[in-house]
């Protein structure tokens, strides 16, 4: 699996959009860059280095804006935090915050995710990946742009620690059904709520993006799986 990942080009689920930076973004991307976003490079990342307290390691791919990472690293002072995200606006609306609220268990990676999961973390190394309202590509010949795909849930499961779990959710039914079919057919991984469940009240911040798409109304489908007995 990993050895497909390495060699064929990954085809990627993201579009990079020329999102404009307020003067706020731009200035926290140019002053602290430097201090909180780590230097991609294909090898593991040194987790005893990065983060002055040793505890359980927390990663979302794609954090947008980055409101709920910001809002999780601030109550969850006890664990530590890496947010995965390729949008300069996010990641300096992200920085400020983790400048004003002065954090020192948050780190950002700006990469393509896939390649950040393959190189840069170790087995069993990570205890909860989240991945909120990822890109649907809802018409049927871009599904294959889909970040959750078979090789790269086995992927994120050999990089999760025994009883790690994986919080999804999305707002659209049909990609909510694809992520039930693709999670459950994962020989590593098993439903929290049961087979076929949702999670009918899921413990995460809300989003922007979620609320506007309430407003809209389109429902929000949440899924828990986990490698093993449960951290609980």
């Amino acid at each position: 699996m990993s050895e497909d990942l390495e060699h064929n080009r990954p085809i990627r689920s993201y579009v990079i959009r020329a999102g404009r930076l307020t003067g706020a973004q731009r200035k926290a991307l140019d002053t602290h860059w430097q201090d909180y976003v780590i230097e991609h490079k294909p090898e593991p990342i040194q987790l005893d280095a990065l983060f002055p307290t040793q505890s359980n390691l927390i990663v979302e791919i794609g954090f947008g804006m980055g409101d709920s990472l910001l809002e999780m690293a601030t109550e969850q002072s006890d664990s530590n935090f890496i947010g995965i995200e390729v949008h300069r606006p996010g990641i300096g609306k992200l920085l400020h915050g983790i400048v004003r609220h002065k954090l020192t268990n948050l780190k950002i990676i700006h990469h393509d995710a896939k390649e950040v999961m393959l190189h840069c973390f170790g087995p069993a190394s990570i205890s909860k990946i989240l991945i909120f309202f990822p890109d649907p590509w809802p018409k049927k010949r871009h599904q294959k742009r889909r970040l959750l795909q078979p090789d790269f849930i086995s992927l994120l499961a050999e990089k999760l620690s025994p009883g790690g779990e994986i919080h999804l959710a999305t707002d659209w039914q049909d990609y909510a059904e694809h992520m039930m079919k693709v999670m459950e057919a994962s020989e590593e991984l098993s439903n929290r709520m049961g087979s076929g469940a949702y999670w009918p009240q899921p413990q995460r911040p809300g989003t922007n993006f979620e609320r506007r798409g309430k407003r809209l109304g389109h429902g929000v489908w949440d899924l828990l799986f986990g490698k093993g007995e449960s951290a609980a």
